[in-house]
């Protein structure tokens, strides 16, 4: 998991007296410079909270309204929709997309997200809550596998809930906020809301590596410059442990002048079901620099950009880091125009993985993380081989994004988008899809007779989506 570095980007914060805390979803009321309709209210900067000197919501993943109109002084409140379509040039038969942790049907209109929350806060204890429907709660707990191990069903019982953490806030430094529950990881730099980012599909090293964690974490501030997080987590975005070892991780966060944010996360944990001998390293590392920015009298109004570069390996188990590891790196470049009300986002990456163990499973036959879509003869069937994720088989794969964006207010985005994505196997959806003739068939990812998916190694679509966050 991550290891060494700095990369981009925290969660949610709310105000509580004495204190506020750096977060995804409120950054510190920094706000970036507003689009007309909402010039009314200014960034104020404040030298008591952290991060909170400067407006930092030029960054990815902490794009956020100006104000919340029906705050109160104990409730902040949060409500999200995410509505799309997405065309894939494939044009799969089943209308599947595979292959994204964020984009799941081709060609009808969906929603991706509806989530409504916010945070609590009385003296020094506080309560965020998020709740997700739509596309999410089915797609985001098949990518997880650790349920299968034990009873209770952990998918169902989570699937609802994107964030639900409790805080307690020490007033020691800039602050310290002792953090229980699940809370966003943004491993990969793009928040797992996507009107929070620049781009709506992130590259691979963003859409392959964890949205969340279960567990606790300690948020230290020795300065309104510097965060530092470890972390205690079940695993690997995982609402539970896959074998009898936690995983531990770190992250710190420095913003050492307006212009500039580094952020890291490190982790290692044991994160293969059944495999309590395979342990997992992986760093995560980016950087983000605005380098242009001017008043209303100039077309172009801010100018962005941000790298970020992933390592990890897996050993132990029958693997080495010689031969089972995930090197990758996604860069993007930001515009903003006439006052911030437009935007213009270019930019991608690529991965190299020869040991599939961070690929996202095709839903083959409806197959999850957990079944994978490959097997042994049995029961008078043969083997089969839908889509391996053997140590050993090599999984390459390299993308790019031009994204449109319109921002009439704070509390909408209007997102037009061309995504490429290209891997050295077949992977993606093709015109004959990956459902069975008839619908799935048997136990999710098990072999059908006369069934053989269609998976292409290219993928061009188009998303269109309106995304409100009040």
């Amino acid at each position: 998991m991550k290891m060494f570095g700095f990369v981009l980007f925290l969660f949610t914060s709310f105000s509580l007296p004495g204190f506020a805390q750096e977060s995804s979803t409120r950054v510190l009321e920094t706000k970036m410079p507003s689009a007309p309709a909402s010039s009314s209210t200014a960034f104020t900067p404040s030298e008591d909270v952290p991060f909170g000197y400067a407006d930092f919501t030029w960054a990815p993943a902490s794009y956020a309204p100006l104000e919340t109109p029906l705050a109160t002084k104990y409730f902040v409140p949060e409500i999200r929709l995410d509505s799309t379509y997405h065309y894939s040039f494939n044009n799969p038969i089943d209308n599947t997309i595979s292959g994204s942790s964020e984009v799941f049907r081709a060609n009808e209109f969906q929603i991706t997200q509806i989530g409504v929350g916010g945070d609590f806060n009385y003296q020094n204890v506080g309560f965020r809550l998020m709740t997700q429907f739509g596309m999410y709660s089915t797609t985001t707990p098949r990518n997880d596998a650790s349920p299968t191990r034990g009873q209770w069903n952990l998918a169902d019982a989570y699937r609802y809930i994107s964030e639900a953490y409790a805080t307690y806030h020490l007033d020691v430094d800039k602050g310290i906020n002792i953090q229980g529950g699940i809370f966003m990881s943004y491993i990969g730099l793009w928040s797992y809301y996507n009107f929070d980012n620049w781009t709506y599909q992130p590259s691979y090293v963003s859409s392959n590596t964890p949205w969340f964690f279960n567990g606790m974490r300690v948020q230290y501030f020795p300065s309104n410059k510097l965060k530092i997080e470890p972390w205690l987590v079940n695993g690997w975005q995982s609402y539970g442990e896959f074998n009898r070892s936690p995983g531990v991780g770190l992250q710190i966060l420095w913003k050492p002048d307006p212009k500039t944010v580094v952020l890291g996360n490190q982790y290692y944990g044991t994160d293969t079901l059944g495999t309590p001998d395979r342990r997992r390293f992986h760093t995560d590392d980016s950087i983000m620099y605005k380098y242009y920015e001017r008043d209303g009298k100039h077309a172009i109004s801010q100018a962005a950009a941000s790298l970020t570069m992933d390592a990890g390996c897996e050993t132990g188990g029958g693997v080495a880091c010689n031969n089972q590891y995930f090197l990758g790196f996604m860069a993007y470049n930001r515009l903003w125009f006439d006052h911030n009300l437009f935007g213009l986002t270019f930019g991608g990456g690529a991965i190299v993985n020869p040991g599939r163990y961070l690929v996202l499973m095709p839903p083959i036959n409806g197959a999850t993380a957990a079944s994978g879509a490959s097997g042994p003869a049995a029961n008078g069937n043969p083997a089969y081989n839908y889509f391996t994720e053997n140590s050993g088989d090599p999984f390459n794969a390299w993308d790019v994004q031009l994204t449109g964006d319109y921002m009439p207010t704070r509390n909408v985005t209007f997102r037009l988008e061309y995504t490429y994505r290209a891997a050295s196997v077949p992977y993606f959806a093709g015109p004959g899809g990956m459902t069975p003739s008839g619908g799935n068939q048997g136990l999710p990812g098990s072999y059908v007779s006369g069934f053989v998916p269609d998976l292409q190694e290219q993928e061009h679509r188009i998303t269109a989506a309106m995304m409100v966050r009040l």
